[in-house]
C-alpha cells in the first residue's frame, strides 16, 4: 500500500480580498496576505515536503514564492492549470460585494438550491467544477511523490474536499450547503491522505481527510500588519 499526503493551501488575502472585489486571475496580495503566507511557511517548512503545486493565477504563485523562501533548500514549484480558481461570471468580476447586483448573483449561484445544470452567464457551473475536481483529484493521485504542497483557492478547495467526501454522488444542493457551512480562510491549511494499493481501500474510500483549515500559525498577523 502507498499513502501520500496533501496540504492544501488557500492563497493569501489579495489586495481584491481586503477591498471586497470579486476577482478573476489577476491581482497580487495585500501586506496582510504576504504575513499570511510567511507565518504559513514557517509552519510548513519542517515538513518533508517533495513538491509545490500552484494554481496559476497570480495570488496563489506569490503566496507559494512567500512560503518557499521558508524551506531550505526550496522546493520545486509547479504550476498546475486544474488549481485554479472557479471562473466568476464576467458580470461580476472587478465588483464590489457590496453591490446588490453582485450579490444577487452570488447568493443564486452559490447559496440557492438549484439544479445541476443550472448557470447563471458564462461561469464554471457546479457541474463544471466536480468534473475539474474529479480530474484534479485523479492527477494528484497518480503524483509520486509521499508529501505534496498544494497551494489553490477557497471555492475549489471546497469543491475538491467535497468530491473526496460524497465522490460521484455530490449534487449542487449538498455541495452548497457544505460550502456554506465550512470557511476556507486565507493560507488555512488542510490535510488529507490518499491511498492506494493491492490491498488499499477501495477506489472510492482511497482519499481521507485529516484536518480542515487550520490557521492557527496566523495568531498575532493582525496586530503585526496594522
Amino acid at each position: 500500500m502507498r499513502q501520500k499526503t496533501f496540504y492544501f493551501v488557500r492563497h493569501g488575502e489579495s489586495l481584491l480580498n481586503s477591498k471586497g472585489i470579486r476577482q478573476g486571475s489577476d491581482g497580487g496580495l495585500s501586506e496582510k496576505g504576504k504575513a499570511q503566507a510567511q507565518a504559513a511557511g514557517q509552519s510548513l517548512c519542517h515538513l518533508p515536503i517533495d513538491v509545490i503545486l500552484v494554481s496559476p493565477y497570480e495570488r496563489t504563485r506569490e503566496t507559494a514564492a512567500i512560503i518557499n523562501q521558508s524551506f531550505q533548500p526550496p522546493r520545486n514549484l509547479e504550476f498546475v492549470e486544474l488549481l485554479k480558481e472557479r471562473r466568476n461570471p464576467s458580470e461580476i468580476i472587478g465588483k464590489s460585494v457590496e453591490d446588490p447586483a453582485v450579490r444577487r448573483i452570488v447568493d443564486t449561484i452559490d447559496k440557492a438550491y438549484h439544479s445541476d445544470e443550472f448557470r447563471f452567464s458564462d461561469e464554471e457551473n457546479f457541474l463544471d467544477l466536480k468534473e475539474r475536481a474529479r480530474k484534479a483529484l485523479s492527477y494528484l493521485g497518480k503524483r509520486r511523490e509521499k508529501n505534496i504542497l498544494v497551494l489553490t483557492h477557497g471555492i475549489f478547495l471546497r469543491m475538491l474536499i467535497a468530491y473526496m467526501l460524497y465522490g460521484d454522488d455530490l449534487n449542487a444542493s449538498s455541495y452548497n450547503v457544505m460550502s456554506f457551512q465550512n470557511g476556507a480562510s486565507n493560507a488555512g491549511v488542510t490535510i488529507c491522505q490518499y491511498e492506494r494499493g493491492w490491498f488499499g481501500p477501495p477506489k472510492n474510500q482511497r482519499w481521507k481527510l485529516i484536518s480542515w483549515n487550520d490557521h492557527t500559525h496566523e495568531r498575532g498577523i493582525q496586530s503585526h500588519t496594522i
